[in-house]
Order: structure tokens, then sequence, then C-alpha cells
């Protein structure tokens, strides 16, 4: 029996459904999806196993015209995942304006590697609208096949995930056949606190703060857990604990009982608060939390 492994980067614009699919193409709850944009801002593996095959689903971020380095190192994921897939999977959807950032539709034009492009939410759109859409989509990449789909209704995802087992070369896993993503607890650990800030903080709260898991002790009866929000400046530091600690204690409970979830124990959990000045502007703080190269 022939094994097919393979590659597939998810990129596209902020806000298009790429993390829902991702999880709906891995079957697994990897990235966090919120609505408010640029929420992924690492390249997060998902692997999909079967007996014969292991899909590599790498779920980017959103791609922008950078303001900060940390926009600029978000945007170095999502054009490093083009270089070494076997199938680039380019999310659109029926909201967007058609042919938004040229440069990263040029790039994926040139490429090698077979392109699908997904329009997303059709469910919002008429069937004349949408067809509009697939000519505009035709005319920019030419060489791409065409999928309409709603990631949130799961509408004609399975051709789509047909269409990539079929793309998908014959080739030795690449990873641990039990293996779900290339990620650490930690990470994910972080990530959910940072959902909870996302859900929780108005305006440029969530784009100012990083989690940092300062501590992860794993005890016979409990994973202690010490975390550090950092924020850009002071004034922010008082949003996120609030008027009497009330935020920052809502904000605990509500990421504890998460954690509890994903990691299937008890959990102690620690937050503190700690403003990094300008942090998303600086190497030696990007470094530290994972976004150089």
């Amino acid at each position: 029996m022939t094994h097919k492994s393979g590659f597939i980067s998810i990129v596209g614009n902020p806000n298009v459904g790429k993390s829902t699919l991702s999880n709906l193409l891995v079957g697994e709850r990897l990235s966090i999806i919120t609505s408010k944009a640029q929420t992924t801002r690492h390249k997060i593996l998902g692997i999909l196993n079967g007996p014969d095959y292991q899909l590599i689903f790498s779920d980017t971020p959103g791609v922008l015209e950078p303001n900060y380095k940390l926009q600029e190192s978000m945007l170095k994921f999502s054009k490093s995942a083009l270089v070494d897939a076997d199938v680039i999977l380019f999310i659109t959807d029926t909201v967007e304006t058609a042919g938004k950032n040229k440069g990263f539709i040029t790039d994926v034009s040139t490429t090698n590697v077979p392109v699908l492009v997904a329009i997303n939410k059709v469910d919002l759109s008429s069937q004349e609208e949408l067809e509009k859409l697939v000519l505009i989509w035709k005319e920019l990449l030419p060489k791409a096949e065409i999928f309409p789909i709603s990631a949130l209704k799961k509408f004609n995802t399975n051709n789509l995930m047909s269409r990539i087992m079929e793309l998908i070369p014959e080739a030795p896993p690449y990873f641990d056949k039990d293996a779900l993503t290339d990620k650490s607890e930690r990470f994910f650990v972080s990530e959910i606190i940072r959902e909870k800030i996302l859900l929780y903080y108005q305006k440029e709260i969530p784009y100012s703060v990083e989690v940092e898991i300062e501590e992860f002790k794993e005890k016979p009866d409990r994973v202690d857990i010490r975390a550090i929000i950092h924020v850009a400046r002071d004034s922010q530091k008082g949003i996120i604990i609030g008027h009497q600690g009330k935020a920052l204690k809502k904000l605990g409970t509500e990421a504890r009982k998460e954690i509890e979830t994903f990691l299937d124990r008890k959990v102690f959990l620690q937050i503190y608060v700690k403003v990094s000045k300008d942090w998303r502007d600086k190497d030696n703080y990007l470094k530290n939390f994972g976004y150089e190269h």
C-alpha cells in the first residue's frame, strides 16, 4: 500500500476564515478563532493522519501591510508557507474586495505548486454575486482551481478535501503518526489566554499584548501555570487588570476552565501583567516570543 504525505499551506487575508477551515480540515481546534483580524500570529501546523496518508496543514497569519516589526514577522510566516508547500490553499471570501494585497497574489500566481482558491462564506452571498467572484479569481489566478465553500456550514469542504488528497504526493510520513501539531502544550495554553483577551477587551488592547508562559509545572494532581501578559504601554496594564482586579479575575477564571479542558487535568493558574514598552517593535522581545525565523 502506497503512503501519501504533503504540506498544505493555508494563506489569505485576515478574517476570511483560514483558522475555521484549518480546524475543520484537521478535525481539531488548534487555531484560535475570533471575529477580530490578526487573530493568528504564528504559523501553526495541524497534522491529519490516516493509515495511508499524512496531511500537514499550515495555518498562517492573515496577509497585511506591516505597520510594525511584529506584523513584518507575521508576513514572513505567510510568505514562507508558499515555499515548502505541496498544495497552496488560498482562502478568500464573499465579503472582502477580490484582489486585495496584489503583491501576495502575484507571489501565489508565480508558484509551480497546485493552487486551490476557496471562496469562503458563500452562505452570505447570492448565486449571481458568487459567479462574478469566480470570474474575477479565474483572472487573478488563472492556474488555480476554484472551490466555493462555507467552512462554518461545512458546505463543499469534503470536495475540497478530496482534491487536496489527490494532489498530495506519495511520500513517507514526516511526523510521528500520532502527532497532531508541531506546537507544545505551553504554546496552546498561551493562545487560550490570548483568545480570552481578544474576546473580552476592546480596541487596540488585544493587538498590544503577548502572553508568555513563564512556568509550566506538572504535578501528580494538577498543572501549575504562571503566565505573564505583556502590554506595550502603562495605560494598557490598568485596562487589563480592571477596577479592583475584576477584569483580570474574569479572564483568569475563563482561561483556567478552558485550559483544564484542553489538558484534561486540574490547573492552578496565576496571571501577571507586565509593561514591556513597545515590544511589537523590539527584536529581543519578538525573538523571545518566537517571532524570529
